[in-house]
């Protein structure tokens, strides 16, 4: 076997350059070091960077799902643009002093024209990946639309007892169905550095939402696991209460930890031959903690580690390259779109790469092995230099395990 300290130079001895897969690759990947002549053939299989509705992976929850509802139906409970009513109103029984609240019950109810007349002056887009916190792998990318929720609750008129807003969609009218999600007030009203707002959403990569996609209006938390997002909003409760009421918490699950950063592989040969350099591809979640760098290891397989590293630090860790911004976007986004959406510039190019809360492609050129099993593990270095799974390594916080896949060479 090679040294398993290889360098990176050997890695990408294969220099080409031009376009690839819609990615505008450099003609280099830094000033000296030549892009893999052989990742041409796997990065041109590379999925789209924005996800096209199609692809989008499923975990709604109901009985039935409510985007298979007949539209008949879907219209009567409130799941279309032109019938869709959202309460804005007081906890009941933690009152939130308000000026102003919003209720079917009294025929006040926000709607969707006056969601629009906002939107008029308010809308926002920006890039964000739609995980679940015990899935292994995004569902999809998107670039979500719509209005700050922050803006639709001032017109409550809050004076004070605010310290919670809770929002649940619609399932079935069946209080057991009920999937519920909150965040403290100060988040909607305020964002962290470098975060978009959390939004009553009503497009998707410039379209409006498929009711898979949780039409007509859904809750965006751009920074969050996919539980925070929540379909088909129906109802929006200002609260003095402090604690969280989500749905999540009753599974055992960290609700407040934001997304991690991971690497996972999307191409590796399962089956390669001896002493054959061999391309694997794959792709990086940009959680909040950003990502400076993707690598990557091969080892024999069943080899034994050091039981007081558990997390690999101390392997002979190689860099890939993480591919630039692609030259087509795909699911429907353009840079017409782009230039108005936030963390891109009026050309609609991104102001930094890779973009937070979102996902990169990377590619590796393996050197060619000998004959045997081998075990390629892949991880992300964050913005501050910490490497996966840390700082957050446990499950219920977000899954960021280290893959390992494994490479037979004959």
């Amino acid at each position: 076997m090679p040294n398993p300290n290889t360098s990176r130079r050997s890695f990408l001895q294969y220099g080409v350059a031009g376009t690839v897969a819609g990615y505008g690759l450099p003609a280099t990947t830094t000033a000296t070091e030549p892009l893999p002549a052989a990742l041409t053939p796997v990065i041109e299989k590379l999925e789209p960077f924005f996800t096209p509705f199609d692809d989008f992976r499923d975990v709604s929850r109901g009985s039935p799902v409510p985007h298979s509802l007949p539209e008949a139906k879907r219209r009567e409970v409130g799941l279309t643009r032109e019938t869709w009513k959202l309460d804005i109103i007081s906890d009941p029984e933690n009152p939130a002093t308000l000026g102003k609240q919003f209720s079917k019950k009294n025929d006040t109810a926000f709607d969707f024209p006056a969601l629009m007349k906002l939107a008029e002056k308010h809308a926002v887009r920006f890039s964000r990946v739609m995980t679940c916190l015990n899935i292994g792998c995004p569902l999809g990318m998107g670039l979500w639309e719509g209005v700050p929720l922050r803006t639709v609750l001032w017109l409550t008129q809050p004076k004070e007892n605010l310290r919670r807003v809770f929002f649940h969609g619609y399932h079935n009218d069946d209080p057991k169905q009920i999937f519920r999600a909150s965040l403290p007030v100060g988040r909607v009203l305020e964002d962290p550095d470098n975060v978009p707002p959390v939004i009553l959403c009503y497009k998707l990569n410039g379209e409006w939402l498929t009711p898979e996609r949780g039409a007509p209006v859904r809750i965006v938390v751009p920074e969050h696991y996919g539980f925070k997002s929540v379909k088909w909003i129906t109802n929006i409760t200002l609260s003095n209460l402090a604690s969280a009421n989500d749905t999540y918490s009753n599974g055992n699950n960290d609700i407040d930890s934001p997304l991690k950063s991971f690497a996972a592989t999307l191409s590796v040969p399962g089956r390669t031959k001896a002493n054959t350099p061999i391309p694997v591809t794959g792709y990086a979640q940009v959680g909040i903690s950003g990502v400076s760098k993707v690598q990557v290891w091969v080892s024999p397989a069943g080899k034994a580690w050091l039981t007081d590293d558990p997390y690999f630090t101390t392997a002979p860790w190689t860099d890939a390259t993480i591919l630039p911004p692609p030259a087509k976007w795909g699911g429907t986004v353009t840079d017409a779109l782009l230039k108005d959406s936030m963390g891109f510039d009026a050309k609609g190019k991104p102001t930094t790469w890779p973009l937070k809360l979102g996902k990169a492609h990377w590619a590796a050129l393996l050197p060619g092995l000998p004959v045997g099993d081998y075990t390629l593990r892949c991880r992300t270095i964050d913005d501050r230099g910490v490497a996966q799974p840390m700082p957050r390594p446990f499950k219920k916080s977000g899954r960021c395990d280290i893959e390992a896949t494994k490479i037979t060479v004959e």
